[in-house]
């Protein structure tokens, strides 16, 4: 029976990880720029956070401290979102999803820099092999590039704020946390706007107005890809272990490669090159917390003298 459970956890795992890759497909098929994809997601999902509390009558009150790190937290989320989104739109799902493949290794450069720790040798030997699997992208993709370096952008925001909230959930519910995020994304969304439509528009102005399958669209991003996909995450981090967890959303790239091939075909189809590029980054991403559990278990050894 515990084995059966223990399948059916890593298989919702999996699921959650598969509509986490399915993100830069949606930023696709949603007719509207970035910004204010990103304006209508966090809306949504603050607002389906916001009424879940409200029907529980929880108490979500943070002090004046608190809130301004995370409402500030969230206006980086904002900005690692505009870029993601941003990146799809300018070259492909494919090469958006390849630069953000590298957030789980610039997390494992800017967490031991918060935490005044050393940098394992391993960090260094696969963020090597990260830069050289980005050259070899760039090398075969150079009509790309603006793409690329705006999903590796987006990574590197990404793994700022993952450090951050790594030490704001030992403080505070991960929903409420969630709720105020979502919320400080959906304010620095609007107050990008104006710059946005000044500089980045051409003078079109923005595209706030959903059209035809736009608010389906919006509403999966919302409240799947976001409220559930986190909610359920959430859940399994109580049942499965970290390393289980970290191994498995490294597959994200893999899963939204697959899907966008298979859901716009052609226009994702790439060079030799750039698979090649990927699968290297890939391969140091997988091999982090391999890398990680073994130095871990080498350490407790020299620590008990075994």
């Amino acid at each position: 029976m515990l084995e059966n459970s223990t399948i059916k956890d890593y298989l919702m795992l999996h699921f959650i990880v598969v509509i986490w890759g399915f993100t830069a497909i949606l930023g696709l098929l949603i007719s509207m720029p970035s910004v204010e994809i990103v304006f209508y997601r966090t809306l949504l999902a603050s607002g389906f956070l916001g009424l879940v509390f409200l029907v529980k009558k929880q108490k979500i009150k943070l002090s004046n401290q608190e809130l301004v790190k995370v409402i500030g937290t969230g206006f980086l989320i904002s900005l690692h979102w505009i870029l993601f989104f941003w990146a799809a739109q300018v070259s492909t799902a494919s090469v958006c999803l390849a630069g953000m493949a590298t957030t789980s290794l610039w997390t494992a450069f800017i967490e031991p820099m918060v935490n005044k720790s050393k940098i394992k040798w391993f960090e260094i030997l696969l963020g090597l092999m990260v830069i050289s699997g980005l050259y070899v992208v760039f090398s075969f993709e150079g009509g790309y590039w603006l793409g690329l370096s705006m999903a590796v952008a987006s990574a590197l925001i990404a793994a700022i704020f993952t450090v951050i909230n790594g030490r704001l959930t030992k403080r505070h519910s991960p929903y409420v946390l969630t709720f105020y995020e979502m919320l400080g994304a959906c304010i620095f969304s609007v107050l990008f706007m104006p710059f946005y439509a000044a500089f980045f528009t051409e003078g079109a102005g923005l595209q706030l107005i959903p059209q035809g399958w736009d608010w389906f669209w919006l509403f999966l991003l919302g409240g799947v890809c976001t409220v559930y996909a986190f909610s359920v995450s959430v859940e399994l981090m109580r049942r499965l272990t970290a390393f289980a967890i970290n191994l498995t959303v490294n597959l994200e790239p893999v899963y939204g490669i697959v899907l966008a091939v298979l859901i716009f075909g052609e226009k994702e189809q790439m060079t030799p090159g750039f698979y090649l590029g990927t699968l290297i980054i890939l391969i140091s991403v997988l091999l982090y917390p391999v890398f990680n559990y073994f130095n871990r278990i080498r350490h407790v050894k020299r620590v008990l003298g075994v």
